[in-house]
Order: structure tokens, then C-alpha cells, then sequence
């Protein structure tokens, strides 16, 4: 698949079933975070992979956090939470690594800098035919998820991406046109 076409057709994949990517494959999926733009090189991102037992793990931890959230939350939601990672073979949580108070690099742009860097291992697994889906929702701003994680006071996460292989169609693409998002000052 071309760079273009690559770019012009990145979906989510929302099913995804085994096996986990393969270490050759993670292996491109990492090099292609680590070229994300990143001013004063400061490489702001940090991944943990989670699979196996550690995504059983992770769904803990988000139970925790709905139990520490609502300590009357009904089994049913804290068995939702729990089943969350097992959407997936894998989960790789991308951190922003975020250094405080920087003049010339505001932690907003080391933020988009993670960003970035999760957009390109999207890209790098669907140039591979794997599926991935980025999934933030609530558990990524979550204390308890964070503490259990090990983050620092100043880390952020970014995105939950899961990988597999593909268990589903692709969802039909919008189209949009350029035009109605780019304002041009000439």
C-alpha cells in the first residue's frame, strides 16, 4: 500500500481478534511512534503493551476505578470494565511523558507530540493489514488507572490503542471535502 492511499484510507477497526501483533511487527509500529515530531527532542512518549494476563490486569484496574468511582456500582458494570481490553489481542497505552514547565516546549505541544506519535502506529499497523482502534474514554484521565499504571504526577495518557487482526468489515469512510475545513488567507 502506497504512503497516500495508506493515508486517505486509515480506518478503525472496532472488531479485532489473535493473534497479537508479531514482534517483527511491533517492532515497525514502535519505529514509526519514535519519528513523530518532537521539538528539543525531548521523545515525550512512553508505551506500555499490555497482553495476556496484563490485559486481564487492565480491566481490573478499570474496575477499581469504576468501583472507587461508585463503590455501589451494580457486578454487571464492574464485569464491563473488566471485559474492556479483552476487545483486543493487545493493548498499547501511549503516554505523554510530559516535562513541566519547558518555555519553549509547552506541555500542550509534548502532549500532541504522544498524539502524534499513536497516529503513526495506527498507520503503521494497518500498512501491515493488522486492525487498530484508538480508545481513550474515561479510564485514560482516571487516578486510580494512572497510580495503577505507574504514571508520574505530570504524565498523561494518550490512547489506549488496541491491535489485532482484523474480525470485522471496515465501517464505510465519510467523505469529506477539503474545502468545507481549510480557510485559505492569500
Amino acid at each position: 500500500m502506497d504512503a497516500m492511499t495508506l493515508l486517505h484510507e486509515r480506518n478503525s477497526m472496532g472488531k479485532l481478534m489473535g493473534p497479537a501483533p508479531s514482534a517483527e511487527q511491533l517492532d515497525a509500529i514502535y519505529r514509526a511512534a519514535l519519528r513523530a515530531p518532537d521539538h528539543k527532542e525531548l521523545t515525550p512518549w512512553r508505551f506500555i503493551e499490555f497482553s495476556g494476563e496484563g490485559l486481564e490486569r487492565l480491566g481490573e484496574l478499570f474496575a477499581e476505578a469504576e468501583y472507587r468511582e461508585d463503590p455501589q456500582t451494580e457486578d454487571k458494570k464492574l464485569n464491563a470494565a473488566r471485559k474492556k481490553p479483552l476487545r483486543a489481542p493487545m493493548v498499547i497505552a501511549v503516554i505523554a511523558k510530559v516535562t513541566p514547565e519547558l518555555p519553549k516546549v509547552p506541555k500542550l505541544e509534548q502532549v500532541l507530540s504522544a498524539g502524534c506519535a499513536a497516529h503513526a502506529m495506527l498507520m503503521a499497523a494497518q500498512a501491515q493489514g493488522l486492525g487498530a482502534m484508538w480508545r481513550t474514554g474515561h479510564f485514560a484521565f482516571d487516578a486510580t488507572v494512572r497510580k495503577g499504571m505507574g504514571l508520574g504526577e505530570h504524565d498523561e495518557i494518550v490512547a489506549f490503542l488496541y491491535l489485532g487482526q482484523p474480525g470485522g468489515r471496515n465501517k464505510p469512510l465519510p467523505e469529506r471535502d477539503p474545502a468545507d475545513f481549510v480557510e485559505r488567507w492569500n
